[in-house]
Order: structure tokens, then C-alpha cells, then sequence
């Protein structure tokens, strides 16, 4: 079992989650920069806390579940997976690249602790929803949990709605998701494209518990994980609300960094925006 981080800890693993993402990202020269930077928090948290994992042993019979819905968003949950031991931080620099282990969406026979392949939007909750329902009633395992990440543009999806429907009506207590509520996607504003809200309205009327919280904050995130292993009577849902290219001035809140990853230069410049935290950490208070 790896050992749980404090929070300062966890907020510090979070930046250095950020820096693994541009890097990995200015190497491959594609990808998706917005979302991953915007999920460092939240999977700090469930990869250095949260999570009951062993990345020595990824396929523990007593593991939790993590599924990426998402699955364009696969650069932070690399760059965790290597942060926590699954493989070399080394191998992060193969993103993308023909013949890696590391696709630009994840492919699950591919590489030791991936539960999930995604590409096609709105899949994950219908995997994590008939996972917690073999949890639930066919093994009848009971301290297993299974954890979803979703996007909040890919709930555009009907299938979603489908699995919504699903785990509300068989009570999927051992279901924790978390929506990735950053108002974007590729296109444009979520709202301007598809209009979510009332969003806890929309997920309190298909029977699930509701929680909403700062997506940055790493308390409430695991606060938030712990108040789901509680609810013993329906499945959870947690709207996290984040700022897409977290960490990263000239991406944040601008959906064109959704889909496109930095040049050397923008590469620079943002490594150097996460090293001193903005400019609160000087280069001398580094020791550079």
C-alpha cells in the first residue's frame, strides 16, 4: 500500500502533476492541455489518498476502481500512476508516441493499473455503474468502491443519462463520481453549446446524493470521497468546479486550450508559471 501525502503534500503533488503534463505534452506535441491541468487536484487526491490501490500489485484483488471517462484527459492520470510507482517517470516523455504504453486515450491491456479503455465520451459511468452493481449484488463485496472522473462536456451524451438512471434505481451506494464541472469543451462554453444547469437538479431527481465543491481544494475533495463511502443508499456524485489550465495564466479559462498542447515556448513559459507558483517563489527563495 503507498503511504497517504498530508495535504500540503498532496498540494504540492498536484503542481508537480501540472509540470509532468507540460512536459509530456511539449514532447508529444499534441494533445489535450485544459482538462489534465484542471484534474491535478482531484487526482492528487484519489491517487496519493483516496484510492485504496497498491501500485506494487495493481491487480489486487481488494482494490478500488478508478475509471477515466474522459478519456482525453489521460495525461494527469499518467502522470499520477508514475508519481505513484506504477511505472518510471521516465516513460511519461513516450506519450502519444507509436508503440507506447502511453496512448493519447487509455487503453487498459496496455498498462499494469488502468481499469478502463476510453475514447468514445460518456462510457465511463456505464462501466463504473455495472462494476458497482457486480460489487453490490453479484460478489456482494461491500468495501470495494468503484470511482468515476467525467467531464462535464461529455454529459452531453445520452448514454450518460441511461447509466444515471441505471445506478439511481439499484441504489449503487459503492459508485463515487466526479464531474469535472470547468464550463468547457471543445468548442466552446458548456453553456453556450449545451446548457447543463440545474445540474444537481438534474442528477437529485435520478436518486443520487449530490455534493458540490472547489475542485482545487483538497479537503473538500477528500471530504467529499469520504461523505460518498457513507451514503449507504443511493450512488454519489460530486460536482467539482474547476478552472481549465489550472496552474497556467494564459490558458486558464480559454476553451481553444482544450484540445491543443504547448509549443516549446508556451512550454517554458508556463514550467516556469508552476515552478514559482505564479511568481511567489522566487529563483533565489528556489536556490536557482
Amino acid at each position: 500500500m503507498r503511504e497517504q501525502l498530508t495535504i500540503t503534500q498532496l498540494q504540492q503533488m498536484a503542481n508537480t502533476l501540472r509540470e509532468d503534463i507540460i512536459s509530456m505534452l511539449e514532447t508529444a506535441k499534441s494533445g489535450h492541455s485544459a482538462g489534465p491541468l484542471g484534474l491535478a487536484d482531484i487526482f492528487a487526491a484519489l491517487y496519493f489518498n483516496i484510492l485504496h490501490i497498491d501500485p506494487k500489485n495493481p491487480d489486487w484483488e481488494d482494490r478500488d476502481i478508478f475509471l477515466l471517462s474522459n478519456g482525453h484527459t489521460i495525461p494527469v492520470q499518467y502522470a499520477a500512476m508514475a508519481e505513484a510507482g506504477f511505472f518510471e517517470k521516465e516513460e511519461l516523455l513516450t506519450l502519444r508516441k507509436l508503440g507506447s504504453r502511453l496512448q493519447g486515450h487509455p487503453e487498459r491491456q496496455r498498462l499494469p493499473g488502468l481499469e478502463n479503455t476510453s475514447g468514445p465520451l460518456g462510457s465511463g459511468l456505464s462501466q463504473g455503474a455495472g462494476y458497482a452493481y457486480a460489487l453490490q449484488y453479484l460478489d456482494k463485496v461491500l468495501h470495494r468502491f468503484v470511482y468515476v472522473v467525467m467531464g462535464d462536456g461529455e454529459l452531453d451524451e445520452g448514454n450518460v443519462w441511461e447509466a444515471a438512471m441505471f445506478a439511481g434505481k439499484n441504489k449503487l451506494s459503492q459508485l463515487i463520481v466526479f464531474i469535472d464541472r470547468n464550463n468547457i469543451q471543445i468548442d466552446g462554453n458548456t453553456e453556450d453549446i449545451m446548457p447543463l444547469e440545474d445540474l444537481r437538479g438534474k442528477w437529485e431527481s435520478f436518486g443520487w446524493h449530490v455534493l458540490e465543491i472547489d475542485g482545487h481544494n483538497i479537503e473538500s475533495i477528500i471530504d467529499a470521497a469520504s461523505m460518498g463511502r457513507a451514503i449507504t443508499n443511493r450512488p454519489t456524485v460530486v460536482i467539482a468546479h474547476t478552472i481549465p489550465g489550472k496552474g497556467v495564466p494564459f490558458m486558464e479559462y480559454d476553451y481553444k486550450w482544450h484540445g491543443i498542447a504547448p509549443n516549446s515556448e508556451q512550454a517554458k513559459a508556463a514550467l516556469e508559471k508552476l515552478r514559482t507558483l505564479d511568481g511567489k517563489i522566487t529563483h533565489e527563495g528556489m536556490g536557482v
